[in-house]
């Protein structure tokens, strides 16, 4: 017995081990409208494992998101300079014939109604109340929105990593975040579990002043796609591997 509770504490600790996450470099630039873009590389506690973050972190106060719908399937990086946005991801989950799955409003257009689906359980919007994360059952389309995208599943909750996701598949990730202080965020990463980067957003910190409150996954694997404009003019982008749908883009009020 006493071998038993040796081993299975063992298990534990290599369980936690595994769990924990390192920064190991970061960089950040600035963007246009106090913008900035942060390059974080992290490692896990036995060193197996890495991976890389791409953030666009802004104001919520200053900057407000914008979905773009994308019915043509043209790219971010040639979708963004055009529209003059700051930054943008590839936004929700689509069908093989190129339809939203989920709710999807655009420019206060309803492009696709709400669903309820076991997967698609939050919903990304920005209205006069600012950027929000909700879950499905909380949001409301009583108030005036403006964009909206609705996809999961949720990351972080209240500060915590969601229980329970998918820890055996990896995939290039993308997803929305709000922090404390009114800091919100658009983010890619590198291959890597949902459960992981579950893990990485609510227990590691990206940057001093992020405190993730909650997170939400966009449509990842091919459809990862990540744009910034920099200060300078010039751009750094992380380019998708097919045609999406949509995009989530930042552009100040």
């Amino acid at each position: 017995m006493a071998k038993r509770k040796a081993a299975l504490l063992l298990l534990a600790v290599a369980a936690t081990a595994h769990a924990d996450w390192t920064i190991r470099a970061t960089d950040s630039e600035p963007g246009r409208a106090g913008i900035a873009h942060r390059h974080v590389v992290l490692e896990n506690a036995s060193g197996s494992e890495s991976a890389v973050v791409d953030l666009a972190i802004f104001s919520a106060k200053s900057c407000t998101l914008r979905v773009i719908d994308n019915p043509t399937g043209e790219t971010l990086s040639d979708t963004m300079p055009r529209e003059k946005c700051a930054a943008g991801v590839n936004g929700g989950y689509f069908s093989v014939d190129f339809a939203p799955i989920g709710l999807l409003i655009s420019d206060g257009r309803m492009i696709a109604p709400l669903q309820r689906a076991r997967l698609i359980t939050g919903v990304l919007s920005a209205s006069a109340r600012g950027v929000q994360i909700l879950r499905v059952r909380e949001f409301s389309l009583r108030e005036k929105i403006g964009a909206a995208v609705q996809c999961g599943p949720f990351l972080v909750d209240h500060d915590e990593r969601v229980r329970g996701l998918n820890d055996s598949t990896s995939a290039r990730r993308t997803f929305a975040a709000i922090a404390m202080n009114d800091r919100a965020l658009l983010g890619v990463c590198s291959e890597i579990s949902l459960a992981e980067l579950a893990t990485i957003l609510a227990t590691t910190r990206l940057g001093d002043d992020l405190k993730i409150q909650r997170a939400l996954n966009l449509d990842g694997g091919s459809s990862s796609a990540f744009w910034f404009a920099r200060e300078n003019g010039s751009a750094f982008s992380i380019r998708e591997q097919k045609s999406v749908r949509d995009f989530v883009a930042v552009l100040p009020k």
